[in-house]
C-alpha cells in the first residue's frame, strides 16, 4: 500500500513538472511579438549589433528586450545615428518611429508597445495608457483634453481610437493616433526634438519684457507655446479648477511661488484685457518666466 502511494506521489510530481515546463517555460520561449520600425531618412537597422535590414522594417521576434540601432543611409551624412532599448511583448506590436536629426537633441520620435494589464479593469470597455517623455515633464493631452505631466498613467481610457499629444516649451509637439484595447495598456515613449526657433523667440521676449519691467515689482510673463494660452487655476495643482486663460506674451504681477507654480494677479474679465475686477490664480512655472 505504501509503495502504491509513493508511486502515485511520484506520478503527480512528474505531471506537475510537465505542466510547468509545457505551459510556463516552453510557452514563454515560443512566445513571439512583432516589431515595426520606420525612420526619416531611411536607416540601416541593427538588432543586438546584427544588421537585419533597413527601414521601413517589420519582422516577428521572440518576447524579450533588444538593443536597436539605426544608422542613416545614403547621403544623410549630417544625420546622427540613434540607439536604444526596446521590448517585444507576446502577440503584440512594438512600433518604433524616429525622425533623425543632426544630433540627439534634434532627433524626435516615439515607441509604442501594448501589453496586458496586470489586473483586469473593473469595466471591460476600458484600457489604460502610460506616457513617458524625453525630456521629462511634458504636458500630456488626450483627445484635446489636458491630462497632466509625464511620466503619467491614464486609467479608465475607453477602448477605441484616440489622439495622444505631448508638448514642452522649446520643443516640437508630438502627436500620434493610438488604439486602446480592453484590458490592455499602451506604453507610449516620446522623444522630443529641440526647437531652436522657439528658444530664440523666447530669448527675444525675455529681453523685451525685462526692459519694460517696473523695478519696484516682480512680474510673471507667459512663455511662447503652440496653444497660444495658459490655464490659470484656483490652486497650485494640475487638478485644480480652471479660473481663466491667459495669452502668450502677457505679463502679470507676481504674488507667490510654490514648487512648479506662480501665483499671479490678473483681470477677472476672461474675454478681454479691459479694466475690471482683479483676482489671483496659479499658472505653471514650466510655461512662465518670473522677471
Amino acid at each position: 500500500m505504501k509503495s502504491k502511494l509513493m508511486l502515485l506521489l511520484i506520478l503527480i510530481l512528474l505531471f506537475a513538472g510537465f505542466v510547468v515546463v509545457r505551459f510556463f517555460i516552453l510557452d514563454k520561449q515560443n512566445a513571439f511579438g512583432r516589431l515595426k520600425i520606420i525612420s526619416s531618412p531611411t536607416a540601416s537597422v541593427f538588432i543586438n549589433s546584427t544588421a537585419v535590414g533597413k527601414t521601413p522594417y517589420e519582422e516577428k521576434y521572440k518576447v524579450g528586450e533588444y538593443l536597436l540601432k539605426l544608422i542613416p543611409e545614403g547621403t544623410a551624412t549630417e544625420t546622427a545615428p540613434w540607439n536604444g532599448k526596446i521590448n517585444v511583448y507576446k502577440n503584440a506590436l512594438t512600433y518604433v518611429n524616429r525622425e533623425l536629426g543632426s544630433s540627439d537633441v534634434f532627433t524626435a520620435g516615439e515607441i509604442f508597445t501594448t501589453q496586458k494589464m496586470p489586473e483586469p479593469p473593473k469595466n471591460s470597455n476600458f484600457g489604460e495608457i502610460y506616457v513617458e517623455t524625453e525630456p521629462q515633464g511634458a504636458i500630456v493631452t488626450l483627445d484635446n483634453d489636458e491630462k497632466g505631466v509625464a511620466p503619467l498613467v491614464l486609467q479608465d481610457v475607453l477602448r477605441g481610437d484616440h489622439e495622444l499629444s505631448v508638448f514642452m516649451p522649446g520643443f516640437f509637439r508630438r502627436t500620434q493616433k493610438i488604439n486602446v484595447d480592453s484590458g490592455y495598456r499602451v506604453n507610449a515613449s516620446f522623444k522630443l526634438a529641440l526647437d531652436q526657433s522657439q528658444k530664440q523667440l523666447a530669448d527675444v521676449e525675455k529681453e523685451a519684457t525685462q526692459s519694460a519691467v517696473d523695478s519696484g515689482k516682480t512680474f510673471v510673463t507667459i512663455n511662447s507655446n503652440p496653444q497660444g494660452w495658459l490655464r490659470v487655476r484656483e490652486d497650485a495643482s494640475i487638478d485644480a479648477t480652471e479660473s481663466a486663460k491667459v495669452k502668450v506674451g502677457e505679463k502679470f504681477e507676481f504674488l507667490e511661488e510654490k514648487p512648479g507654480w506662480f501665483k499671479i494677479k490678473f483681470n477677472d474679465n476672461k474675454d478681454s484685457l479691459v479694466e475690471g475686477s482683479f483676482t489671483d490664480g496659479w499658472v505653471s512655472s514650466e510655461y512662465a518666466t518670473k522677471e
